[in-house]
């Protein structure tokens, strides 16, 4: 019974040396655009799942043991960084203990360091709110930047399976090509956008306001992250008498009461926008999201 099975064990490892069976790389995303891109680009040798969705706030989330075990077990750690998951990833680091996703390690991926970021503070005080020193982190908000960190992410995938670098090269240059095509799509379609005065909800679209050309003339929150109170809406109220918005612009997690009752005020469309995927039920990928963001933009206009 021994010599049968030492024999049949044998002939199993053989056949998956011969077939190149091989487990997927698994990928623990902070955020759902980066488990997407993930996808997009390893496909059938990955598996990419996000500790966040679209409809949660990502600076407040908790380090669920469940979460704890899935980063124990991954291979590549891909986030948002620049103070983004500051609240929360340090936690799950330290429990989940895998020396692969270290700081520093290979498995261990920062978007927000392979893009110029917007929105430096000239001082960091958190008197002044929910403030990140390096920058903005809301970085997949310009389609743009998402194109350079493709480059990066296939760049650490082929590093950590080089068996398969070929392939992950192989579909960069297929996801790169539809990319910037859809951006010269999105962006002859936005054309109307261009200079649109728009209220926000949170500082989260300066990458959107930057790309499309948008004029940010308000923001429901006094200081970032400081939810809206009567006093500053009534200011503000008073402030966009000089230059009226076109709509009111808030992420589908945020509190709808403050931009409606601007919105209701001032006579104009409260729009509420997917930050990432699956943030919409047209949002279902990154092609979706910024079809869906720029067609709910072009809804709004009068």
């Amino acid at each position: 019974m021994k010599r049968t099975g030492m024999l049949a064990l044998t002939g199993l490892l053989l056949y998956f040396m011969a077939t190149g069976a091989h487990a997927a790389i698994e990928v623990f995303a902070c955020e759902p655009e980066w488990a997407a891109l993930v996808q997009e680009l390893g496909g059938e040798h990955v598996s990419a799942s996000s500790a966040t969705t679209a409809l949660q706030d990502v600076h407040h989330i908790q380090a669920r043991p469940s979460l704890i075990a899935r980063l124990r077990r991954a291979d590549l750690l891909v986030c948002t960084g620049a103070g983004l998951e500051e609240g929360w990833l340090p936690v799950l680091l330290r429990r989940a203990n895998n020396p692969r996703v270290q700081v520093g390690a290979s498995g261990y991926l920062e978007t927000s360091d392979h893009v110029r970021l917007l929105d430096r503070p000239g001082r960091v005080d958190r008197a002044e709110g929910d403030i990140h020193p390096g920058g903005n982190p809301h970085v997949q908000l310009d389609p743009r930047n998402i194109g350079q960190i493709a480059e990066v992410v296939t760049q650490r995938l082929a590093v950590i399976d080089p068996v398969h670098a070929d392939d992950y090269r192989t579909r960069l240059a297929d996801f790169s090509r539809r990319w910037d095509q859809a951006i010269a799509r999105w962006e002859t379609r936005a054309g109307p956008l261009r200079g649109m005065p728009v209220v926000v909800h949170h500082n989260s679209w300066v990458y959107l306001q930057h790309w499309l050309g948008l004029e940010v003339v308000g923001t429901l929150e006094p200081k970032p992250g400081i939810p809206p109170s009567s006093t500053h809406l009534s200011r503000l109220l008073e402030q966009l008498e000089q230059r009226p918005p076109r709509v009111v612009i808030r992420s589908a997690y945020q509190s709808p009461r403050a931009s409606e009752w601007l919105a209701q005020r001032v006579g104009i469309p409260a729009v509420v926008l997917p930050s990432s995927v699956g943030g919409s039920e047209d949002a279902e990928d990154l092609f979706g999201l910024f079809d869906d963001i720029i067609g709910r933009l072009l809804g709004a206009m009068p």
